[in-house]
């Protein structure tokens, strides 16, 4: 479509012919001057084409843009909503963080196979699992108790051997703006620093029950259904005492170190008061 030269007429200023145009604009001169108009919003309005097919063309390229553009405002109101979504989850994670009430049971320990521990310790993020029952059957568990202070202790135990020997393989801080009600795909995403995972042979010398113990049966070493629970503060922070002590002399002990420091901050927890672990495993032995 070539317009150099053709015939305009303007409600305004007369009579005039087109002197240049591109993309965005189109140049006339009339008898008072040469105008400059917005391109091709101006044709059908303003400014008429006296050739009847350009001005048919024109109207097509109008029509074009006219239905590119509702496109773009369309994309860009999807967009308007998802960023509101996204500002309402951050006000809501905001509230929730600044009126947070610690628990003393705010840690979560998991079991899992070799497959997924591959899987946890690459993509740095456990799954909660699925709820088996209810009108919610199907859908990813909440921990609800989870928050900035809670970690994620990560357990094994081969199928051949007894259960008091569950061994601790890794475990993280949960991300930095993770709440665990605001959850809804059920992966607990890790700390971007405060992180962990033990060779085998340092997991084999740091025992789940060590630490854990059930009140009701406190010699009762059985983790029955569920792929976790809920774990003591004090526990998981006398853990990561002892893989402080574990590490020492390696290239991450000043990490292990930073890492329990920083839990019990987050905890409210003095590391020098912690008392030694008191688990089933150790009750048992006694």
């Amino acid at each position: 479509m070539d317009l150099l030269n053709e015939q305009v007429t303007h409600r305004r200023f007369g009579k005039g012919n087109v002197v240049a145009y591109d993309d965005g604009y189109v140049e006339v001169r009339f008898p008072l001057g040469i105008k400059k108009f917005v391109f091709p919003d101006v044709f059908g309005t303003h400014l008429l084409l006296v050739n009847p097919k350009l001005a048919k063309q024109v109207d097509g390229v109008k029509l074009k843009i006219e239905k590119e553009r509702q496109k773009e405002d369309a994309e860009l109101e999807v967009m308007r909503a998802i960023e509101e979504a996204r500002r309402q989850r951050v006000r809501e994670r905001e509230r929730l963080l600044k009126n947070h009430k610690l628990s003393p049971v705010s840690q979560a320990a998991f079991w899992c196979d070799d497959e997924e521990q591959e899987r946890v310790f690459s993509e740095w993020r456990v799954f909660t699992s699925l709820k088996k029952s209810g009108v919610n059957k199907g859908e990813p568990n909440r921990l609800v108790r989870l928050h900035q202070n809670s970690c994620c202790l990560i357990t094994a135990r081969e199928p051949d051997v007894p259960e008091k020997d569950r061994r601790v393989v890794g475990l993280f801080m949960v991300g930095e703006l993770f709440v665990g009600k605001l959850c809804e795909d059920g992966y607990i995403p890790a700390h971007s620093e405060y992180r962990l995972r033990l060779s085998e042979e340092e997991s084999r010398k740091i025992l789940f029950w060590n630490y854990y113990v059930n009140e009701r049966y406190p010699r009762n070493m059985t983790w029955n259904s569920g792929r976790h629970r809920y774990f003591d503060n004090v526990w998981m922070a006398q853990i990561l005492q002892d893989i402080v002590a574990l590490k020492n002399g390696s290239e991450e002990v000043e990490l292990a170190q930073s890492f329990l420091e920083h839990f019990c901050d987050m905890n409210r927890l003095k590391e020098t008061d912690l008392p030694s672990p008191n688990g089933a495993l150790v009750r048992d032995s006694t």
